[in-house]
Order: C-alpha cells, then structure tokens, then sequence
C-alpha cells in the first residue's frame, strides 16, 4: 500500500478505485484524524486553492471542504446555486477550464453524474464529487472509517440499507461494500431496489472480496446478522413533494426501528450500531418532518427517535468523519 500514489486523481465514484487505494485513503484520514485531535499541524497544501460548486446547498460538506482545506493550508472559495453561471450562461465545460486555471482543484455538488464527470474531463486539475443523483463517494468514506473505528476491521462484516435504494446512497454503499468485503443487503421495496446493472457488477466485486449482496423485502432477513443497520431520508433534496405519499406508503414497513434493530443486535451478540447520512427525520425538529406530520401526521420517518438516540447510534461520529476523510481525499489528489 506504500506504492500508492493518487495524485494528480479525480474523485468521482469509488467504482474508479481498487480496495487498495480505497484503504489507503481511510488509512490516511486515521492519521490526520489523530494528528488534528491531538494539536498537530498538518498545513501541507499551503499557497494551493480550491472551489467548491454547490447546486444542491449541505451543511456537513460545505463545513467539511472548508475546514479540511483550512487545516491543509489552503484558500477555499464557495460558490452557492446563484454564485455560479454552470450550465446556464457558461456550459459545464467551460466552466471546468476557467476555473482549472485558477484553482488546483474543484469540488461539485448538484445534480447528474454527468456533470461531475464534464468538469473531470476538462479540467487540468483534480475534480471531486461531494455529490451527485447516482453517487456520494466522500461519504462512503466517512462511513467506512466510522465502520472500522467501531468493530476494528471492514471485511466480514455485514451492512442492510433500509429505505430507497436506488440513488447514490444505495449506490454508493453497495459498491463500497462490495470492494471491501462486507457483506452488503438493501432491505425495501421491490420497487426501490438497486440498478440490476450495478447490482451485477458489485456482485462480481463482492466475489472477487469474499462478500455477498442480498435484495430483500422481508425486514427479518434483511436486519439479521447486520452489524450496521444503515437509511437516509425517504424523499431525496430535488424531488417533487408529491412523492412523499408514495414513500411512506411503501416504505413504512422500513423503517428502522427498535424491532428492526433488535433482529440485528440479537443476531450479532449486541454488535450492531446504526448510521444515517443526515439529516434525519426523526422527530419534529425540522421543517420538513413538521410539514410532513401536518399532512400525514407522522412524527418519524426513516428513523425513530429512539433509535436515533440511542447507544447503538454512531451518526455524529459519522459526521465529523466527513471532514477527515474528505481532507485525506484532497492531500491524496492534489500532494501524493
């Protein structure tokens, strides 16, 4: 794994990289983890500059980028949804190669996969996905190191996505898995499951890694055995309000809950913690979840509160592990 080196790599999927170079960046985001907690400067980038596009507004990767590249020396400048002209009076390609010029590397956050992957393909510098409708590649990393950081070791666990599998949550864990050796089940409606496309071709990864993927509808297979019971919000940022009554119909039933979780801690001797991606709907803190409960009168959604405060949740931790991983992420590509 000394071999290593990304520089130079676009971050895009993990589709892109081999478990090695995957581990490797969850390695390097253990030490610079360690090194920030205990007062140690890394300022390595220093007199280098990144910009990050953001389409689709997030409070953990925004925070994240800033304060990674802050820690790495580096100037940071933000454009929200109004502060950048992409794809509307300046084409995506254009954009790439303006800012290539003056920047050393790009994060993007919106919308198609195709769209990160234009910016890649005409920039000259490294170009990083901090989200797309098929892909969040930063946050699969977090949760890997959050995974590791709990049970010690990745392969032979086991991970059940509860909840809508088919965008880049779904996605993106299912690759990560398959690459890693954990064995990965998307627990929900048939009508929610993954690509068969990438399905198969993670099937081909997890055999290659000692891994299985399992499609089921049935809540008692999917949650037994998990070590990590994992879900995301119902109705992804950008969808019609519209469809909140059809996710709550069919994916009620997966919500995780304490029955849900008492399946996998029972099966896993108490070795089981849960993840969520945030934010989450689990009580009516939010705009959000108050209008949904004035329509439909529910107070959870994907999470019940008690879930979500309980000792099993690692959701926080995950959290600050976005800025950890993203940092690794940025010193990989642009230093080596």
């Amino acid at each position: 794994m000394a071999d290593i080196n990304l520089k130079g790599r676009d971050f895009l999927t993990l589709k892109d990289f081999s478990p090695e170079e995957i581990l490797y960046m969850i390695d390097m985001a253990a030490k610079l983890k360690a090194q920030k907690k205990a007062g140690i400067a890394h300022d390595t980038l220093r007199g280098k500059n990144v910009v990050l596009i953001f389409e689709k507004t997030s409070t953990r990767t925004r925070c994240s980028f800033e304060v990674a590249a802050r820690d790495l020396g580096m100037g940071v400048t933000y454009l929200d949804p109004a502060g950048s002209q992409i794809g509307t009076k300046e084409s995506t390609k254009d954009t790439a190669r303006v800012l290539a010029s003056m920047f050393d590397g790009i994060e993007y956050r919106g919308f198609e996969q195709s769209i990160v992957e234009t910016l890649a393909e005409y920039s000259k510098v490294p170009v990083w996905n901090g989200l797309t409708n098929e892909y969040h590649p930063t946050q699969m990393l977090a949760d890997m190191l959050t995974i590791k950081e709990n049970f010690g070791t990745l392969k032979g666990l086991k991970l059940t996505y509860m909840g809508d599998a088919r965008y880049n949550m779904g996605n993106s864990l299912m690759i990560a898995c398959s690459k890693l050796g954990i064995d990965f089940a998307a627990c929900t409606n048939k009508a929610y499951f993954p690509n068969a496309e990438l399905v198969a071709q993670c099937r081909k990864w997890a055999e290659e890694n000692g891994s299985e993927i399992l499609l089921t509808e049935d809540v008692e297979e999917g949650c037994r055995g998990a070590n990590i019971i994992y879900t995301d919000v119902w109705v992804s940022m950008g969808e019609p309000t519209e469809v909140w009554e059809e996710r709550i119909k069919l994916l009620s039933p997966y919500q995780v809950n304490k029955k849900c979780m008492d399946i996998a801690l029972s099966s896993t001797g108490g070795n089981t913690v849960f993840m969520h991606c945030l934010p989450a709907y689990h009580d009516l803190g939010t705009g959000v979840g108050r209008r949904v409960y004035e329509k439909f009168g529910l107070s959870e959604l994907e999470v019940t509160d008690e879930v979500f405060e309980s000792k099993e949740s690692v959701v926080f931790q995950e959290a600050e592990n976005r800025m950890h991983t993203i940092k690794a992420v940025m010193k990989a590509t642009l230093e080596g």
